[in-house]
């Protein structure tokens, strides 16, 4: 029984290590949906009566597009690791304190606050209920009564 849950602890600790990546859909939560999704028509547009050549166009076209293509890749091929690693490093920082810095601060400021709540509710339900409830029983009798008269 405790190798067989030895096992699956392993098995789930290695899975979220090793699990597979998706090689044709690299953005599966589109968070680059709108910002990087840039292409040659969002770039450069001739309005008309101001056009170039066709040819000029078509080469501008396939410049700007290969050109983006092996520049990203170039950029990526030499930075993505080292720019991952730092991401990395960044994540794991901000989780460690998230984790043993900031949740333990709110936690205690939530313990020390409570106190302090129980303390003034118990200053309100004593000076401030008898007055309510006193100028209650003076307004509550009074009556007012709407006549329209012709």
């Amino acid at each position: 029984m405790a190798e067989r849950y030895n096992s699956n602890e392993e098995k789930i600790l290695r899975d979220s290590h090793t699990k597979e990546i998706d090689l044709i859909n690299r953005d599966p939560k589109q968070i680059n949906e709108d910002v990087v999704k840039v292409d040659f028509e969002d770039v450069i547009a001739e309005p008309d009566g101001t056009h170039s050549l066709d040819g000029v166009w078509k080469a501008s076209y396939t410049t700007f597009t290969v050109s983006k293509y092996w520049c990203y890749r170039i950029l990526s091929a030499i930075f993505g690791i080292p720019v991952s690693l730092l991401w990395g490093f960044l994540f794991a920082c901000i989780s460690f304190c998230h984790i043993w810095a900031v949740m333990p601060c709110i936690k205690s400021y939530l313990i020390e606050t409570q106190c302090l709540s129980r303390i003034y509710s118990l200053c309100i339900h004593t000076f401030c209920d008898p007055v309510f409830e006193a100028l209650a029983k003076i307004f509550g009798s009074i009556r007012v009564a709407l006549r329209k008269e012709v």
